[in-house]
């Protein structure tokens, strides 16, 4: 309906079950709500931005020991998270209808605040604590 692969793929992650009609439905009431605050694609674009991570630890072993070595995050990998860590966050809130949880998460995200931007802020502050072992990266 929006013609943007992002919001085809919060469909796809909002979707439990094989019940894609039913995400569908949570995913463009969310968009309808989005329009009050001008374009719901590019909403939904700057809110995956700041929730997306630039740098995560992977673990390596060597020598015996594992180290968490910070590394890139690949875009694709990038955008993955993102919206992950943004539904889960929805998920995450009971008591409230799906739509609800999810349009409150992803304006959260949009202001820099919430659940997904915590976790992008403690994945960035764990690679930055292990950046010693950054020379393992290869």
């Amino acid at each position: 309906m929006y013609g943007s692969f992002k919001v085809a793929k919060l469909i796809n992650y909002v979707m439990e079950c094989g019940k894609k009609d039913t995400a569908r439905k949570i995913v463009y009431k969310v968009m309808d709500e989005l329009k009050k605050d001008g374009d719901p694609v590019a909403f939904l674009e700057e809110a995956l931005e700041k929730a997306s991570p630039a740098v995560e630890v992977r673990s390596r072993r060597v020598g015996g020991a594992n180290y968490q070595v910070p590394r890139e995050v690949n875009p694709a990998r990038k955008m993955a998270l993102g919206m992950r860590w943004i539904v889960e966050a929805a998920e995450g809130t009971k008591g409230k209808p799906m739509h609800v949880s999810l349009l409150a998460e992803i304006k959260a995200a949009h202001k820099g605040e919430g659940a997904a931007v915590t976790k992008k802020e403690t994945t960035h502050r764990m690679a930055e604590a292990n950046k010693a072992f950054a020379h393992f990266a290869w």
